[in-house]
């Protein structure tokens, strides 16, 4: 059934399981057509009521997941499909590469063009680049913006934990508030500058592009400070879908051979 999604053009959902919540895509053959967020599941679907339905049947559902305790919840889905690495058309994958870095690339470079360099700023914040072959070359992953804030506040004695400033906060702090802001935000975009243009001296043709949940925000930060290469940066919100898209295109593809 999950074969040949694209043959009737008929709807089916897509669930990426992050870190933080459950991300959603409706489709209708290839086009993605709605995306929400939910909170992780503390029960099974259908104890939560949960009952996708197109016609007589459950929509086909597509999981990607980097959190096994969530997968766990939809092993006994019909009409399921896990995606793996070895169901994605990209190269030089890592046997320990989590599926939504590769599944963003490779929807970043389908739909944008590679080669590409996608910053993924959810609640890791990862850089990952794939060449004009769609191979992988490489990344990065650190502590995200929220990630590190809470850690501040956590891990230690006395500082505080604060809101995230909409606006590129001043660099040279006159309090613990800000120096905090400062510390971690300048460290952040002047860390993503440094993998960009280490990228583009190699890549001088590539994309970039960045998803997640604090991307507006850190995208923000960074068109203030380097407004030239910030404005080239292209938003992606939907880049891991669009991976998902293609993946289920190359398994429709290979059922018909």
């Amino acid at each position: 059934m999950l074969d040949h999604l694209f043959d009737s053009d008929r709807l089916w959902l897509g669930l990426a399981i992050g870190n933080s919540h459950l991300h959603w895509g409706k489709f209708r053959g290839a086009t993605l057509i709605e995306t929400w967020d939910t909170d992780h599941l503390q029960k099974s679907p259908s104890e939560m009521g949960w009952n996708w339905i197109d016609g007589r049947s459950p929509l086909p559902l597509v999981v990607a997941s980097v959190v096994p305790a969530q997968t766990q919840w939809w092993e006994n889905y019909p009409h399921l499909k896990v995606l793996k690495l070895e169901d994605l058309p990209l190269g030089g994958l890592y046997p320990t590469l989590g599926i939504d870095r590769a599944l963003a690339v490779l929807g970043a470079g389908e739909k944008l063009g590679f080669p590409i360099l996608l910053i993924d700023a959810g609640t890791a914040l990862t850089v990952t680049g794939a060449d004009g072959d769609r191979h992988l070359v490489g990344g990065a992953i650190l502590p995200g913006l929220g990630l590190q804030f809470s850690a501040l506040a956590n891990r230690t004695a006395t500082l505080p934990e604060i809101a995230l400033p909409d606006d590129l906060p001043p660099r040279f702090a006159s309090d613990t508030d800000g120096a905090i802001r400062s510390g971690i935000i300048y460290t952040i975009i002047a860390g993503m500058m440094g993998f960009i243009k280490a990228w583009t001296e190699n890549f001088s043709d590539t994309k970039i592009a960045i998803t997640g949940g604090d991307r507006t925000r850190i995208l923000t930060y960074f068109k203030r400070q380097y407004p030239k290469i910030g404005t080239s940066i292209i938003e992606a919100p939907e880049a891991i879908f669009w991976g998902m898209s293609t993946a289920m295109i190359g398994e429709s593809r290979a059922a018909d051979k």
